[in-house]
């Protein structure tokens, strides 16, 4: 899959990359065109990747290897509001703005994910790029509670070097499109480290059937958690077969997830989506470690204009004992989100010359074909 982007202060590149069904994973269930989160209509990702330097850490100099994901749900001229609910397996991470979700239903805005350092910039930045670039919300107010949430990039990246800076986070909201989602070191998944090879960002979608709504339901992670002897690619542990080049001695990292649908849900619904991307996790091996901030939100596209002042408001939702493709949907997703992360990801050395490896290719198809499990 072809992808063109910009390394803010370096240079504009474009490459072809292949995802994990490209090396004959096998994965469960239909994906949507993209296979992406960008295949729920309306949902735009945006990237500002930061790269400069090498060698000796030298803080607020760099070596940086950081940046900002946006992820848009009705696309970045939208100002109306989604129906959400978030979730948190392991707390031991940040996601802002979550404390209104809960209470209101709504999210209001984009999610933003950077590193762990960033949070505050890039939260101020959205609400200046809203009140730049929007208008009041659907309620009159202008006023604004951004969601951003974080993994920590410090073992690559000058984290203390704050160089994430609002412009960053603006050119992510602004140049948010629809379409293939470019993933691995890009964005807020540019020094992001998973299961001891480089991490990053990931995405994968999955279409019901017709007899089950035709629904779409897309996910994105930015993964930067776990130990390698626990990863599991398709069923097999694949970490114990590749042990060269590790970077940890326990689970250590994070990672956030983003559910979007247009599956038409309300917001005590979508927490129980949220709930199952921990199901997908645990397909992957995870099982989020003390140290590791496990934090997950899902919205829906449908019902537009439910937010407002006026009025009785007519809304559509699906009856619970229809949920079940969604949630195996959400729980197959967000398996292949994790490892088309990893199969994107390059080796990357960042500050002191640290070098993680990424999942050699050939590697893992060798080992997935000793145990009759590659597709191709």
């Amino acid at each position: 899959m072809l992808f063109c982007s910009i390394l803010v202060a370096t240079f504009a590149f474009c490459v072809t990359k292949p995802r994990a069904r490209d090396l004959g994973v096998p994965f469960d269930g239909n994906p949507g065109a993209s296979n992406a989160i960008t295949d729920v209509k309306g949902v735009e990702v945006g990237h500002t990747t930061l790269i400069s330097g090498e060698g000796k850490l030298d803080v607020g100099k760099g070596p940086v290897r950081t940046g900002v994901t946006a992820i848009h749900p009705r696309g970045k001229t939208s100002n109306d509001a989604v129906f959400a609910a978030w979730f948190t397996l392991n707390g031991n991470g940040e996601m802002t703005g979550t404390t209104w979700v809960d209470d209101s239903g709504f999210l209001n805005g984009p999610v933003m994910i950077t590193n762990t350092h960033s949070v505050g910039v890039v939260r101020d930045a959205v609400i200046s790029w809203k009140v730049k670039h929007g208008s009041p919300d659907m309620e009159g107010y202008w006023w604004s509670l951004p969601v951003v949430a974080e993994t920590w990039d410090g073992y690559l990246n000058d984290i203390n070097g704050f160089h994430v800076k609002p412009e960053d986070a603006w050119h992510a909201l602004d140049t948010a499109n629809s379409g293939p989602v470019e993933e691995g070191n890009v964005g807020g998944g540019t020094g992001m480290i998973c299961n001891e090879f480089k991490g990053g960002i990931g995405t994968s979608s999955r279409v019901l059937d017709s007899k089950n709504g035709g629904y779409t339901v897309g996910v994105l992670v930015q993964c930067n958690y776990g130990s390698r002897e626990q990863l599991r690619v398709a069923g097999i542990n694949v970490g114990r077969e590749i042990p060269e080049h590790t970077v940890w001695q326990k689970d250590v990292g994070s990672i956030i997830v983003v559910v979007a649908t247009d599956a038409p849900l309300i917001p005590t619904q979508l927490k129980r989506i949220a709930k199952k991307v921990s199901l997908g996790l645990g397909r992957d091996g995870s099982y989020s470690g003390d140290g590791s901030g496990d934090i997950f939100i899902a919205f829906s596209t449908a019902n537009p204009g439910a937010v407002g002042t006026h009025g009785v408001h007519q809304l559509s939702m699906l009856p619970n004992d229809s949920l079940d493709p969604i949630f195996l949907a959400t729980v197959q997703a967000t398996e292949e989100a994790v490892i088309n992360a990893m199969v994107a990801a390059e080796t990357m050395t960042g500050i002191n010359n640290h070098t993680v490896i990424a999942l050699p290719h050939d590697k893992l198809r060798e080992v997935l074909k000793a145990h009759d499990r590659l597709a191709k």
